[in-house]
Order: structure tokens, then sequence, then C-alpha cells
């Protein structure tokens, strides 16, 4: 059985440690300002039967959330489409960057009795506030197919 927890927490820690930015589990991380990212499970596929067979694969889909905001000691009083877009890139080199000598990912998302066979961009909507409301935010989802260990 591959559970999800374990993946959607090695994938939180891989956003953390690659990006130095806070980032929530469903909500705006405690006592954040902007910029952060909150990180949203969503859909699940499995094939087979994966909660009775040890071999099956599984694939978990998750929503990441950049948001910018205001930043008043920069003298910036709303949320930024350039910070927001800068965001979402650094998400994107975290989660999909590869080593171009190796080919192995830069960053490495380690999951108990799984491995992951594919990181993949699923959808990118992409800016999604007015600068005027304050706080900006770029919506991506990222697919990740696992098989057994």
């Amino acid at each position: 059985m591959i559970s999800r927890l374990p993946v959607t927490m090695a994938l939180h820690g891989l956003l953390t440690s690659a990006t130095g930015l806070p980032v929530g589990r469903g909500t705006m991380p405690a006592r954040a300002t902007p910029p952060y990212y909150v990180l949203y499970s969503l859909d699940t596929h499995t094939s087979g039967a994966p909660y009775s067979d040890l071999n099956e694969d599984a694939s978990f889909v998750y929503q990441l959330t950049s948001v910018s905001g205001p930043n008043p000691a920069a003298g910036i009083p709303a949320g930024l489409e350039d910070q927001t877009e800068w965001l979402a890139d650094n998400a994107r080199a975290a989660i999909l960057g590869r080593d171009p000598t190796t080919g192995l990912w830069l960053h490495a998302l380690t999951i108990p009795g799984a491995r992951v066979i594919c990181r993949d961009l699923d959808i990118e909507a992409g800016g999604t506030s007015d600068p005027a409301d304050g706080i900006m935010s770029y919506v991506q989802r990222f697919r990740f197919d696992l098989t057994s260990a």
C-alpha cells in the first residue's frame, strides 16, 4: 500500500528546504507574511489494488498556491505579479529541476516504502488575483506517480 501522508510530508519538506520559504498545508503557514506557499492534497488515482497488493502504483495530485503580498518595509503596497511568477518559477525548479549531467532530480523526494517514478506539472492556471486585492496568488498542480519500493 502506498500511503498519501508520507508523500505529502516529503513534498512539504522538499518545498520548504528548496525554496527557503514558509509552506502551509491546506492553510497559510502560521505567523507567515507573504511571500509563502500553500500546499493542498487533491486527487488520488490508483492502479490495481494498492490497498491489498504491495506491488501496485498510485498517482497523487497536489495544488501549490504561491502567495504574494504587500511589503510595507520595501514600499510595496500590494502583491505583485512579478513576485507570484518568481514564486511559481522557484516551485517549478524545486519540484521538477534535474541535474543536466546526471539527469537526477535536484531535490530528492524520499518516500518510505515507495519510489517516485514521475513528477509532472499537471496544470498551471497562473495568476488568479487582481493586484488591487493586495494579495495575489498563482496556482500550479503537480502530479506524482509512485510505485511500491
